[in-house]
């Protein structure tokens, strides 16, 4: 898909000079913040679901916000007195991870010389919520299972069973269903997981939240960098709107924050923007297709800025980005430092 938009829905302009604000709602983050249907539509879900003590599943790209409307959840719920327990499944190595989820006891395995409480311990009588979960491996999914079934864990080299009290919200950007086709997640865990489930729009499925997100990234960078930034100019207001934002809500806020530090006057302009944001392109070159990045670039220039882009597109996945190039992962670690990245 092009970074670029051929047709972007309209927006009034005066949208950009609306006040930022969000719709109140109990124990809810300000950075729940969206004007559009397909937001308030995930907003009536959050207000519907919150008070129950039903699983939730959240899909959606990279970006999208999902830790945040889980966290949104919790402050909602009956439990939002207690732990709010995030755990990246992703992050953490599959031995360390059951350690990090279940526990242990000590001298259980060298390094082990107290009793540690497991991060369901940690959730009790709060909400645990488990992001790329698809990345769990099939026997922690095992283990997962038993103890959401039985309402018990044990610690590694325990041998009596813990009671726990916990909202579990899980989340992916990941098909599920697919990994379910592909054997790859367990059939019982997903029914388990996928009771109530919320599915968050790209940020170029709903570009009328991008003038209110934007304002909003301004102002919070504005006041860390103790700067007077008062707003966007015209063609950065175009340039914004036209992008497809492979990255989603998190690109946005990156690139808001780099336009107010490099803004030398009281509005960010083209000038401030990345280059992918300001020039058309598309990911790949095909027959009679316009060159995606600036003549002007030289050959190292090329080779970082196309890096840069991959690097935004996998959010920051170095794994999924140097499979993209082509390249070993030990390369392209060589090259982000060479280039700064």
């Amino acid at each position: 898909m092009s970074a670029r938009s051929a047709v972007p829905r309209p927006v009034d302009a005066s949208a950009w000079d609306a006040p930022v604000h969000t719709e109140p709602r109990k124990g809810s983050s300000l950075e729940m913040i969206g004007q559009s249907p397909a937001m308030h539509r995930i907003f009536r879900l959050v207000s519907k679901v919150a008070p129950t003590e039903s699983p939730v599943l959240i899909t959606g790209e990279s970006g999208t916000g999902k830790e945040l409307i889980a966290h949104a959840i919790h402050l909602q719920s009956r439990r939002s007195n207690r732990p709010f327990v995030a755990v990246n499944s992703s992050a953490i190595p599959e031995d360390l991870l059951e350690s990090e989820l279940f526990g242990y006891v000590k001298g259980t395995f060298t390094g082990a010389t107290v009793d540690r409480p497991g991060l369901m311990q940690v959730a009790d009588h709060g909400t645990l919520f488990l992001d790329e979960i698809a990345e769990m491996a099939a026997r922690l999914q095992a283990k997962l299972l038993r103890a959401l079934q039985n309402g018990e864990i044990r610690q590694l080299g325990g041998r009596e069973s813990i009671r726990v009290d916990i909202r579990v919200i899980a989340a992916t950007n990941r098909d599920l269903k697919r990994a379910l086709a592909e054997g790859k997640f367990r059939e019982d865990l997903y029914y388990r997981l996928n009771v109530f489930h919320i599915e968050l729009p790209p940020l170029r499925e709903r570009r009328e939240d991008i003038p209110l997100l934007a304002n909003w990234f301004r102002e919070k960078f504005a006041r860390e960098q103790e700067k007077k930034v008062t707003g966007f100019a015209e063609d950065a207001q175009m340039n914004l709107m036209h992008y497809d934002y492979p990255g989603n809500v998190r690109e946005l806020e990156n690139i808001v924050e780099r336009a107010v530090v490099l803004t030398e006057g009281g509005q960010i302009t083209a000038v401030d923007l990345p280059l992918e944001v300001r020039k058309p392109g598309i990911p790949l070159l095909g027959r009679g297709a316009a060159f995606p990045y600036s003549e002007g670039l030289t050959l190292a220039q090329l080779e970082a800025e196309h890096i840069r882009r991959v690097l935004v597109h996998t959010a920051g996945n170095t794994t999924k980005a140097a499979k993209s190039l082509g390249i070993s992962r030990s390369t392209l670690w060589r090259k982000m430092k060479e280039y700064g990245l």
